[in-house]
């Protein structure tokens, strides 16, 4: 599922506007990572062909920016989702690479991995639940209203066995509705086939939008109320930006130290 981008746009480019130590430690590790590294990244494969084969320039150095935020707070351990594994990887290959060049400075961050199984497109069970997917009912947002989170359930795709079952190789649509379910509800796999006995394909789809419903329900409030409440949302974001530059300025120094720019 997927979390309101545009607030996370937001945060990421008040972090980079008022913490310009992040943008400036991205050209550092970019002149110490290789063109041929960053082409391999399936990520920019995948983008680059959505955009005509014409991606940017800042689209490919992207994982670049990512590993200077990881790395400038010294991070030693970054939680991830599995398509974010190799972005961490190159994190990791550059903080080496850096400690080969001018010693022992940052930690090799490690990852944080999330037990949940990855969530599958609600109308392509083959490909990840993605915020860029072009199908609107692919993708459950946690902003959603309850209509449109049924609409996208009932709108999913499954097979035409009735029974509910888990098997994500022969029976990918259904399953995914069973990892969602145990996902929002915290049940193992076995307990929602348990409780699902009975129900067909047709029924169990709301069964598993109620549950995303309620799941959702305070945290989608809990958004309303805050985007309601501009002043706030700017005062996290300056206290952030302050805390952040606390952190970020002395480390920041240090490696213009090491890589003679002082």
């Amino acid at each position: 599922m997927a979390t309101p981008s545009g607030l996370i746009r937001a945060l990421h480019r008040g972090t980079l506007g008022q913490v310009p130590e992040h943008a400036e430690l991205a050209w550092i590790l970019g002149c110490l990572t290789n063109v041929p590294r960053l082409l391999r990244l399936p990520q920019w494969k995948m983008k680059r062909a959505s955009q005509n084969n014409e991606g940017t320039v800042g689209l490919l150095t992207y994982p670049v920016l990512q590993a200077a935020d990881i790395l400038l707070y010294k991070s030693t351990h970054v939680p991830v989702g599995e398509d974010q594994v190799l972005h961490l990887e190159l994190a990791q290959d550059i903080a080496q690479h850096f400690n080969k060049k001018y010693g022992e400075f940052f930690p090799v961050p490690k990852a944080i991995l999330s037990t949940t199984k990855k969530i599958k497109s609600l109308r392509d069970p083959a490909v990840k639940m993605s915020k860029s997917d072009p199908q609107k009912l692919a993708t459950v947002n946690i902003a959603d209203s309850p209509d449109d989170i049924v609409l996208k359930f009932r709108k999913a795709v499954t097979d035409f066995t009735s029974e509910v079952t888990y098997d994500p190789a022969t029976r990918p649509g259904v399953s995914n509705l069973v990892s969602i379910h145990a996902a929002v509800t915290g049940l193992s796999i076995e307990e929602v086939l348990h409780q699902s006995v009975g129900l067909d394909t047709a029924h169990y789809k709301m069964v598993v939008a109620e549950s995303v419903i309620q799941k959702f329900a305070p945290i989608r409030n809990e958004i309303k109320k805050l985007q309601e409440d501009k002043s706030h949302l700017m005062k996290v974001l300056e206290d952030g930006a302050l805390k952040a530059k606390e952190l970020a300025a002395p480390i920041y120094q240090e490696i213009r130290r090491l890589v003679g720019f002082q």
